[in-house]
C-alpha cells in the first residue's frame, strides 16, 4: 500500500503530543509533591524520556511488535530497528512509514512508565527508578502491548482497546499499587500535612495532558480519517464530563476544589482512552461522569481508609479508572463507529472478554512488578534513607532546590 501523505502527518503530529504529555505528567505531578520534592518528581519523567526512548529502540519495540512468539511476546526481528524504515510495514499502520508507527508507540510506552512514579515521588532512590524502569519496561510493558496490540493472545480473544485503557493505565496503575507497598509510606504520612506546592503548575500540567490526549487517543486510528474525528470528540467530553462531575463531588463534600477538577478530567481521559474508537461520542459522558465517581470513593474509602501511600494517586486515577474503562467499552461498544457491538447492543460476551483482559493485565502486572521491584531493592535498593528522605529528594538526590538555585 502507498504511502499517505495525510496519514503520515497525522501519525508524526500525534507522535509529538504524546510526547507532549510526558512534560505534562512532570508539572501534573511535580505540582502536587512537596516543595522540598518539586524537581525530583520533574526529573523522573525527564529522566524516563531519555531511558525509554533509547529502549525502546534498541529492544522494547522487537519485544513488543515482533513477529509473535507463542502469542506471548514479540520476537527480535526488529532489535536494533533492523527492518523498521521509512516504507510502510505490512502488518501495522500500513499507509505510513514504519518508522512512524514505531515512534508513536514509543511514546505510549514513555508515558506509561512515567504514570508510576506518581505513586512513590518523595521516597524512592534516584537509581532504583532508573533501574527499575529499564527491567519493567522490557518485562512488564513489551509482554502486554504484544498481548493487545502485537500479535497476542488478547487481541486474538477479541478484548477492545482502541488506546491503552489495560496496555497503559490498568498496567500503570496496578504497578504503581505494587511498589507502594514495597516501599511502604513516606515518613509522616497519614498524620503530616503533606501539602501541594503548586496547584496552578498541576493545573497547567494537566491542560498538557488533555492537550497531548488528543495525538494519544485520535492518533490511535492510525490514519486521519473518521475515527479519529469520533475518538477526538469522545476524549474531549469524557474529560469534560468527568472533571465538571468531580467538581460537583468534592463541592458537595467541603469546596469546589481546582486540584479535584483537573483530577477528574485527568481520570475522564483515561477511561475514554480504550473506548474512544469504539463508542459513540454521547457514550464518552455517562463513561466520563462513572470514572469520577469511582476515582473520587476509591481515594476516600479504600486509600484513606486502608491507610496506604499512593503519594499523587495513581492506583485511584489509573489504575481504578482503567478498569471501568476497560469494562464501560465492553458496555457501550457501537457498531456504528467499529462494527463491533457491546452489551447495550446485545453483545454481553464482549463484557466477558473485556473482563478477562482486565484480570488478566492487573495480575500479570502486579505479580511481575512485585518481583522486581524486590530485585531492585535487594540490589541496589528502592528506597532513600531517613536523613535524604527528611531533607527531600531534590537537595539529597540532585542537589538543587526548585526555588532557590543550586547547592553551594
Amino acid at each position: 500500500m502507498p504511502i499517505s501523505s495525510g496519514d503520515t502527518a497525522w501519525i508524526l503530529v500525534s507522535s509529538a503530543l504524546v510526547l507532549l504529555m510526558t512534560p505534562g505528567l512532570a508539572l501534573f505531578y511535580g505540582g502536587m509533591a512537596r516543595r522540598k520534592n518539586l524537581l525530583s518528581t520533574i526529573m523522573m519523567s525527564f529522566a524516563i524520556m531519555g531511558l525509554i526512548g533509547i529502549i525502546w529502540a534498541l529492544w522494547g519495540y522487537s519485544l513488543s511488535f515482533g513477529t509473535d512468539v507463542a502469542s506471548f511476546i514479540g520476537g527480535l526481528n526488529f532489535l536494533g530497528l533492523n527492518s523498521v524504515g521509512i516504507e510502510p510495514s505490512n502488518t501495522y499502520a500500513t499507509s505510513v512509514p514504519h518508522l512512524a508507527f514505531m515512534a508513536f508507540q514509543g511514546m505510549f510506552a514513555i508515558i506509561t512508565v512515567a504514570l508510576i512514579t506518581g505513586a512513590v515521588v518523595e521516597r524512592i532512590k534516584f537509581s532504583a527508578l532508573l533501574l527499575f524502569s529499564a527491567l519493567w519496561v522490557t518485562f512488564v510493558y513489551a509482554p502486554l502491548c504484544h498481548w493487545v496490540w502485537g500479535g497476542g493472545w488478547l487481541g486474538s480473544l477479541g478484548a477492545l482497546d482502541f488506546a491503552g485503557g489495560t496496555v497503559v493505565h490498568i498496567n500503570a496503575g496496578v504497578s504503581a499499587l505494587a511498589l507502594v507497598l514495597l516501599l511502604g509510606r513516606r515518613r509522616g504520612f497519614p498524620v503530616e500535612l503533606m501539602e501541594a506546592n503548586n496547584i496552578p503548575m498541576v493545573a497547567l500540567g494537566a491542560g498538557l495532558l488533555w492537550f497531548g490526549w488528543f495525538g494519544f487517543n485520535a492518533g490511535s486510528s492510525l490514519a486521519a480519517n473518521g475515527l479519529a474525528a469520533n475518538a477526538f470528540v469522545t476524549t474531549n467530553l469524557s474529560a469534560a464530563a468527568a472533571g465538571f462531575t468531580w467538581m460537583v463531588i468534592s463541592w458537595l463534600h467541603r469546596r469546589p476544589s481546582l486540584l479535584g477538577t483537573v483530577t477528574g478530567a485527568v481520570a475522564g481521559l483515561v477511561a475514554i482512552t480504550p473506548a474512544a474508537g469504539f463508542v459513540t461520542p454521547l457514550a464518552a459522558i455517562p463513561i466520563g461522569i462513572v470514572v469520577s465517581i469511582v476515582g473520587y470513593y476509591s481515594i476516600v474509602l479504600v486509600k484513606n481508609k486502608l491507610g496506604f501511600d499512593d503519594s499523587l494517586d495513581v492506583f485511584a486515577v489509573h489504575g481504578m479508572g482503567g478498569i471501568w474503562g476497560a469494562l464501560a467499552t465492553g458496555i457501550f461498544a457501537s457498531s456504528a463507529v467499529s462494527g463491533i457491538p457491546g452489551l447495550f447492543e446485545g453483545n454481553g460476551a464482549q463484557v466477558l472478554t473485556q473482563f478477562v483482559a482486565v484480570i488478566a493485565v492487573a495480575a500479570f502486572a502486579f505479580v511481575v512488578t512485585w518481583v522486581l521491584g524486590k530485585l531492585v531493592d535487594v540490589t541496589v535498593g528502592l528506597r532513600v534513607g531517613q536523613a535524604e528522605e527528611s531533607i527531600g529528594l531534590d537537595l539529597s538526590q540532585h542537589g538543587e532546590r526548585a526555588y532557590g538555585g543550586l547547592l553551594r
